[in-house]
């Protein structure tokens, strides 16, 4: 036992030297440092950039330019939009506004000189804030319509501040030592960052898993060194042990550096050790699919596009089922692994239910990696 032991370490430790040594992989796992920070500044600045609160809040509502009618300063008109904390510059010829769209200037407002309520916006559509100025001028917009209506119709100040605001909240916050402490308080932000990104990082090794393993296998037929390994002493089962558990630790590890990362970044991830059990049978699916297509090709440019179009198919399973909002497939959905991810990562509170709801991916995985050792005995067996 401790020589058939010794063999499988042997082989274990010669595989991941192969990997270690491969300057390419060294540079995959570089870049995937750049995609999750580019992913998390991508997310941080789409949800400051698409609530107005937010933008509010940062004060970064100097980019929110609009363009106003000189004679409109001072007036009540005036005061709602600077309510809305527009950044207002004021014109006195609309033709130079209407010049200005696309050039700094967001929207240009304009008003009947004849009808005060007669208000028109011209807007820049291309600019990736005009749907915060849009719903900013339309609730200015409004206040000033209703303020105006309510005057007319001889109400006065307090009885229309009281009318435009009925109800005095106030938000009592408890547990407040409990509260995530999450990078951004953001609706958008939580969604697109549990829902998307943290499976994709998180997976993301994983997906190169698989191809490091074809080019191991097809790396060793082309460099004629795989029949001599087929005829050492050592059994099917410890050849594909020792290939397989320096690529799956190695895909761990990173798993586990990229938790971390988040973690800094302030997205917390729950439950991580049910995670990276659930990623370690997803990784197990993944390399042995990797290995079973590298017994069918020849090259490792063929290795590789079979690989490619087996994690293109791969991702539409896993990530498709996150951007389906249906309760007519919710029992199905809820096996994907990629969903009992988002579930676990986004609370701390695990449920039995999860736990059973993974099983079928443990089996899968479990399933796939028999089918690959009885095909490479076969494989061995034809070769010898």
């Amino acid at each position: 036992m401790k020589e058939e032991m010794n063999k499988l370490k042997a082989l274990t430790v010669k595989e991941g030297n192969d990997i270690l040594r491969n300057k390419i992989y060294l540079l995959v796992v570089l870049v995937q440092v750049f995609i999750l920070l580019g992913a998390f500044g991508l997310a941080l600045a789409s949800s400051v950039a698409s609530d107005p609160a937010l933008l509010d809040e940062y004060g970064a509502t100097s980019v929110l330019k609009v363009a106003v009618p000189e004679t409109v300063k001072g007036t009540p008109l005036d005061t709602a939009l600077i309510d809305q904390k527009l950044n207002i510059t004021y014109y006195n010829n609309v033709t130079v506004a209407q010049n200005a769209l696309g050039t700094g200037i967001i929207a240009v407002v304009k008003v009947d000189p004849n009808n005060s309520l007669n208000i028109s916006v011209d807007s820049d559509n291309s600019n990736i804030f005009y749907p915060i100025v849009s719903s900013k001028i339309s609730a200015a917009v409004n206040q000033y319509s209703i303020e105006e209506k309510l005057k007319s119709s001889g109400v006065n100040s307090s009885q229309i501040q009281q009318i435009l605001s009925p109800v005095n909240l106030q938000v009592i916050v408890y547990n407040m030592d409990k509260q995530s402490k999450l990078a951004l308080n953001s609706p958008f932000f939580v969604e697109i960052m549990y829902g998307f990104i943290v499976p994709f990082i998180l997976l993301l090794p994983f997906f190169l898993a698989s191809n490091i393993v074809t080019d191991s296998v097809v790396g060793e037929r082309e460099r004629k060194t795989f029949e001599v390994l087929l005829m050492t002493p050592v059994s099917s089962s410890q050849v594909m042990l020792g290939k397989i558990i320096p690529i799956l630790s190695f895909s761990m590890i990173q798993s586990m550096i990229w938790i971390l990362l988040l973690d800094l970044l302030k997205v917390p991830i729950y439950n991580s050790v049910p995670i990276l059990l659930i990623l370690f049978f997803v990784g197990l699916a993944f390399i042995g699919i990797g290995t079973l297509l590298s017994m069918f090709v020849d090259s490792t440019k063929e290795a590789n596009s079979a690989i490619t179009i087996v994690l293109v198919f791969a991702t539409f399973v896993l990530f498709m089922p996150l951007f389906i909002k249906t309760t007519y497939f919710s029992a199905i959905l809820n096996f994907i692994p990629t969903v009992l991810i988002v579930k676990m990562a986004s609370t701390p509170n695990i449920s039995l239910e999860m736990l059973i709801y993974s099983l079928p991916t443990v089996l899968i995985s479990i399933l796939i990696f028999m089918l690959t050792i009885r095909y490479f005995r076969h494989e061995r067996a034809i070769r010898l």
